[in-house]
């Protein structure tokens, strides 16, 4: 506990409970995780790079999400791996704690924005596609990403300044594994009801207003689909919307569960939980989910596999 004049210039996060041995098993296990989703979102952003046939829109967009995914893993999981393999609270700086949630929310506020960008991109696709070069051509997209980063960045400067102008003079144990706005606010000594007001407010605007666009185009996609006579055709025009329309129930899900509610100090144990959904378990599902339902990018792996066996012979 602290004294009611001073506020935490240090955390100490308490991370998971239960053994040694348990968090060792728990390493290994996020561990794993971690290794796999490094490799295979590099993998997407390489061979959308270097594939000619994956030159469109779409795998644009994607490689940008694989590049999102990476980046909001790798901002909680060294730390969480090094809580679980080292015994004992670990400490985390006021300026690092800072710079992490602000990343960190940064990064999926932008994630938001492009799935949003991504449903336009399948509407015009499916309900449009004679004009689709005309409407997403390289300047439109390069543009559509580049608002995304700018506003996924300068939307979360306030929530995160707001947050922080609070004294934290409770105490300075944070009960999570990385530091978590909800987290945070419980160890204000100052009245927060306003602030998770406002802050529940943008969550509103971010995540429901890029959500409409999503609603919106698959609605008509799915009226799309309906009307087209023979049923290989409807299978065919669904499986180009199928893995983002994955990603989408996964990602929004956990987030509306997380954010958008009006009391953002809920139990330690059920942020964790969907946290860990969020920054763990979406980003090593995000390779799987957009090539084992796309022909296109399974045959651009195998390619780039028989030509690194290729030049290992050679």
């Amino acid at each position: 506990m602290m004294n009611n004049l001073s506020s935490a210039t240090e955390f100490c996060l308490l991370g998971f409970p239960g053994s040694q041995e348990l968090h060792h098993i728990l390493f290994a296990i996020f561990f794993f995780f971690y290794s796999v989703t490094l490799m295979g979102n590099t993998v997407i952003i390489v061979i959308v790079c270097v594939d000619k046939r994956l030159q469109s829109p779409m795998y644009f967009f994607l490689g940008h999400l694989s590049a999102l995914e990476i980046m909001i893993t790798s901002i909680i999981m060294p730390m969480l791996l090094w809580g679980l393999l080292l015994p004992g609270m670990h400490t985390i700086s006021l300026v690092a704690c800072v710079t992490q949630l602000f990343l960190y929310l940064a990064v999926g506020t932008t994630e938001f924005v492009l799935l949003g960008a991504m449903a336009v991109d399948r509407y015009v696709a499916v309900c449009n596609p004679l004009r689709y070069n005309i409407i997403m051509n390289s300047h439109t997209c390069i543009w559509v990403v580049i608002v995304s980063w700018v506003f996924g960045f300068l939307s979360e400067i306030w929530p995160v300044y707001a947050t922080f102008q609070f004294t934290f003079c409770k105490s300075n144990l944070l009960d999570h594994f990385f530091c978590e706005r909800g987290q945070l606010l419980k160890l204000s000594c100052g009245d927060t009801l306003f602030t998770e007001f406002v802050l529940f407010l943008m969550a509103v605007v971010i995540i429901i207003g890029s959500l409409t666009p999503t609603i919106v185009s698959y609605t008509y996609i799915i009226s799309t689909i309906l009307k087209i006579p023979t049923a290989s055709g409807r299978r065919k025009a669904f499986s180009t919307c199928a893995s983002h329309f994955t990603f989408v129930v996964i990602g929004y899900g956990s987030c509306l569960f997380l954010y958008v509610k009006p009391k953002q100090t809920q139990a330690a144990e059920y942020n964790k939980i969907v946290s860990l959904f969020i920054s763990v378990v979406t980003p090593f599902l995000n390779p799987f989910i957009f090539t084992l339902r796309n022909d296109k990018v399974k045959e651009a792996l195998r390619d780039g596999m028989k030509r690194c066996c290729r030049l290992v012979k050679d």
